[in-house]
């Protein structure tokens, strides 16, 4: 049975819409201990530039925007890079499908640990200085914006600075 998007109760005489279906969970705001929180998901090129931009809230587990991430349009990677939040055998063959190597370290919890190149892991830090660029935006470290649509075009154009950059030094 579909849920519907707007739902209402009796709550002590009045009528109340219910906290998750007004938009908490719409505009990517997760619950946590902290309060609310969001994640950006990126994917990058091997210069860490931007290729494309997934926002979910921040209790989603990392698995879930890999499907959204790898329809980009870009070129297929040789080699992808990820981190452990990334460590699923439903992503290592989709990675695998499409002729490519996954090296992303596995969990710790895993029966099959697979080894991983550290050189070129170590070549993920380009990752950690793309989003340590985007969060130099206030804006983007911060989420003022209630609305997804204003927070991820805020995020888009932190990027296009980001790449304006690059464009403009080589």
């Amino acid at each position: 049975m579909p849920r519907c998007r707007w739902s209402t109760r009796r709550l002590s005489g009045r009528t109340t819409v219910l906290a998750a279906e007004r938009g908490a969970e719409r505009n990517a705001l997760g619950r946590s201990r902290g309060g609310f929180s969001t994640k950006i998901n990126a994917r990058t090129n091997a210069e860490g530039l931007p290729i494309g931009i997934v926002i979910t809230p921040g209790q989603a587990h990392d698995v879930t925007a890999f499907p959204a991430l790898m329809q980009e349009v870009d070129c297929d990677p040789e080699q992808l890079l990820g981190d452990k939040g990334y460590d699923s055998d439903a992503v290592r063959q989709e990675i695998e499908d499409h002729g490519g190597e996954a090296l992303i370290p596995t969990k710790a919890n895993r029966k099959l640990q697979r080894p991983v190149d550290k050189a070129i892991y170590g070549l993920r830090n380009r990752i950690a200085r793309f989003f340590n660029r985007l969060k130099n935006s206030r804006r983007v470290a911060t989420r003022y914006d209630k609305l997804i649509e204003s927070f991820a075009a805020f995020v888009i154009l932190a990027t296009i600075r980001i790449w304006i950059r690059f464009v403009h030094t080589t």
